[in-house]
């Protein structure tokens, strides 16, 4: 009795201390724990979205891709098979599962090791959002307390919401959202109980379970679900006997891109990252909605890539493209596509795409007739594919129309950006050919001389100093020396290597004449020149103080371009370029909405600086438009406008080539050019390597834009004058052209030899039924 007494007395004194020290650790404990309050306000890590002007998605940056769902949106069937994989007495517990801890206590006893087990959904509710991941005694009992004050505080359905919108299911996927637009690239509520119960089984091991990457595991774990399920009595046996046989649909759409923009997209993320910290920059889930028209955007990459192709299809074959290397789809670049040769002969080949589509291409398709061989530079004349390709070689094909064609990686690359000149917004933009063979922004970053696309600065000058259209300026040889031996003397040429004497400035222009170009930095003086220019948009630094700046011989990016071919476009004013229209926050509060400076010729309340007059820019219009109609870029009169100005650009050894050109409602800029600096090769000018992609993509642009009449403002008179002297003429002069002057430049003398019959050949003539209009346009 007495040694009953003594066990008695020494049971209770050890209950009564193990409650007082478990009162003391779950004190202490309670002290440490996070206020279980902040999860009623949970901000979820979600990526940087980014978006076209019409809300297609550009690109999605972040480690971690979430799309939060509430409760309300989650399919049933998808809660059920959460709770049959992971916590199938969710409902009816207070938050822990005692048998599942008793499993592990004794697994601890009789293995000496801890075992993740015995975890309610609340549980990974609170371990996951309040506590770390380091696997302890203490973070188990801090767990379980978590856990019984979340069930005490928060509703079944708010408990399931946090937990199926936080965990990790792979793939960068967290939350259920997510992983069926990853997966399944499909919505939540279009999955089938298959791809449901697939999903709901991937928290216990995401690698593991991956149906990508170990799909035998995945269907061995999804069956499991399924038949928890099934016992659970959430479905019946027909539904469960159907999902267990149901193939894996699962692939991997990480990518949810449906707009190929990616040079803004890194623009965009640049942009966000300076604003608001790398940290949030990825996790706060911000929505960035940039000015890019989606088709605009399409076109202006296709028309590059097509162009681009087309200029190397001018040239040899480059013989060292072809491998024999296994396919892999990594290796689509651009346009084009790795095949491998399988049958070959004189006529033609066939080859297979790494999806294994046959395709057979013809030799009398083929763009080529001469290869080039790398090592030694040299082209050599080609008959047959036998001449450049070997059975089992990997080539590079490309789709066009309905056929297929050798290709190659354009050796040349390039740039097009698209603006409004009004607003300055980008509506398309492309830094290259393929972005993931080369991300360097050319659109942005290139640092290219502009060639003769800087001359309309030369002669805005012109203008503003006194010249007219009709001025008479002597293109002759010019020698400038910069020291005191023959050697260092600079001798300028025209494109042509010729000279034409007495030329007007209207002619000058249209025909890229350098030296005239030349002649009238030299009068107008090169401080003029480059103030004129900073006027632009332009840098000091990318300005000579050097008679060459005549003929573009700083350096510029196409979008600086843009900006400076949008002033003759809206009237005379400076914009600035931009391509970030708002940026949302998560919820979709407006963060940040773009207010940009606009230009507004028939307004009172343009908000743009005015930098030209208006008459100026109504005769660099004139000129502009005169480019198009006869001069140097007349390819573009193909699309039937006469609306449309601009001026091509080349710069020596044709190492660049340009088109500038606009509409009243949009800047085009093309470029095109070797990274290393190397020639085009002979003829390659911005007429025959630029002008054609920009007109590919006005053809498009302009397609529904209604044609816009240049309006003469006031100050600005329309005259007769006699072509070869720039002075008066009379209206029965049968050589007489009309031309336009500002009221303060109008000639007051008449010619001399105003009687004379001279037939006028390559200048502005005006035949007795054309109206002064068709004449100068």
């Amino acid at each position: 009795m007495r040694i009953l007494k003594h066990l008695l007395t020494i049971f209770l004194t050890l209950s009564i201390a193990g409650l007082i020290t478990a009162y003391f650790v779950y004190q202490q404990l309670s002290s440490e724990l996070p206020d279980i309050e902040v999860l009623r306000d949970v901000q979820y890590k979600q990526p940087l979205n980014v978006y076209s002007q019409d809300g297609l998605l550009i690109e999605q940056f972040g480690e971690k891709i979430r799309i939060p769902v509430s409760i309300a949106e989650t399919p049933q069937q998808l809660i059920n098979a959460f709770i049959s994989a992971e916590d199938g007495q969710f409902f009816s517990h207070i938050g822990i599962d005692f048998k599942g801890l008793a499993r592990a206590a004794i697994q601890l006893v009789l293995t000496g090791k801890k075992k993740q087990g015995g975890s309610t959904i609340t549980m990974q509710v609170a371990r996951n959002f309040l506590l770390s991941n380091k696997k302890t005694y203490t973070r188990k009992l801090k767990e379980i307390i978590l856990s019984i004050q979340i069930e005490q505080e928060f509703s079944k359905n708010e408990i399931l919401e946090l937990y199926l919108n936080k965990i990790y299911l792979g793939q960068r996927s967290y939350g259920v959202a997510a992983a069926a637009e990853i997966y399944y690239d499909r919505p939540l509520e279009q999955l089938t109980l298959a791809e449901l119960s697939m999903i709901a089984g991937l928290p216990k091991a995401p690698s593991s379970y991956n149906p990508i990457s170990n799909p035998e595991r995945a269907v061995l774990r999804r069956n499991y679900v399924l038949k928890r399920m099934l016992d659970l009595e959430y479905i019946q046996q027909a539904e469960y006997a159907a999902a267990k046989q149901a193939p894996i649909t699962a692939d991997t759409y990480t990518s949810q891109r449906e707009l190929y923009a990616p040079y803004i997209a890194e623009m965009v993320r640049n942009d966000i990252i300076q604003l608001y910290g790398e940290d949030a920059a990825y996790s706060e889930g911000f929505k960035v909605y940039t000015t890019l028209k989606s088709d605009l955007q399409n076109t202006a990459v296709n028309a590059l890539r097509e162009n681009l192709h087309h200029y190397d299809e001018r040239h040899s074959y480059r013989v060292s493209n072809k491998q024999k290397l296994p396919l892999k789809s990594s290796d689509s670049t651009g346009a084009t596509y790795p095949a491998e040769v399988i049958q070959i002969n004189t006529q033609q080949l066939t080859a297979k795409l790494k999806d294994d589509t046959l395709i057979k291409l013809l030799w009398k398709d083929s763009p080529w007739s001469t290869k080039l061989n790398s090592a030694t530079q040299q082209s050599k004349k080609i008959h047959s594919y036998l001449d450049i390709i070997e059975l089992h070689d990997t080539i590079r094909v490309r789709q066009v129309s309905d056929s297929w064609r050798l290709a190659q990686i354009p050796e040349a690359e390039g740039a097009f950006v698209a603006l409004d000149p009004k607003s300055g917004a980008i509506l398309a933009l492309t830094g290259g050919y393929a972005y993931f063979n080369n991300k360097y922004n050319r659109a942005t970053q290139a640092k290219r001389q502009p060639g003769s696309g800087f001359k309309p600065i030369i002669y805005t000058s012109a203008l503003e100093s006194g010249y007219t259209p009709a001025s008479m300026i002597n293109d002759a040889p010019i020698v400038s020396t910069s020291g005191s031996t023959e050697e260092s003397a600079w001798r300028p040429e025209n494109y042509s290597h010729k000279f034409y004497g007495p030329t007007s400035i209207r002619t000058a222009l249209r025909k890229s004449r350098n030296l005239i170009a030349i002649r009238l930095t030299r009068a107008t003086g090169i401080p003029t020149i480059t103030d004129t220019a900073l006027r632009f948009g332009f840098l000091e630094e990318q300005l000579p103080k050097k008679l060459s700046i005549a003929l573009g011989s700083g350096h510029a990016s196409p979008l600086q371009m843009a900006r400076m071919y949008a002033v003759f476009a809206n009237g005379g004013y400076l914009i600035n370029p931009y391509y970030i229209d708002r940026i949302e926050s998560s919820t979709g509060e407006i963060l940040f909405q773009a207010e940009p400076l606009t230009a507004c010729a028939e307004c009172e309340n343009s908000t743009a600086p005015r930098i030209i007059s208006a008459q100026i820019n109504f005769l660099m219009n004139s000129l502009l438009r005169d480019v198009v109609q006869r001069g140097t870029a007349t390819k573009a009169k193909s699309l039937l406008r006469i609306d449309l100005a601009g001026k091509t650009g080349t710069t020596n050894d044709q190492k660049d080539a340009w088109f500038n050109g606009f509409s009243a409602e949009i800047v085009g800029i093309a470029w095109v050019g070797k990274d290393n600096s190397k020639s085009l090769g002979r003829w390659e000018t911005g007429g025959k390597a630029a002008l054609p992609i920009w007109i590919d993509f006005m053809r498009y642009a302009l397609q529904n834009h209604v044609e816009q009449e240049l309006l003469m403002p006031e100050g600005i008179s329309k005259v007769l004058i006699d072509p070869e002297t720039g002075l008066l003429t009379r209206e029965e002069s049968a050589t007489g052209i009309w031309e336009y002057f500002t009221d303060e430049s109008i000639p007051t003398e008449f010619t001399p030899n105003y009687e004379a019959e001279n037939p006028l050949t390559g200048e502005l003539g005006i035949p007795e039924q054309q109206t002064p209009e068709e004449a100068l346009f």
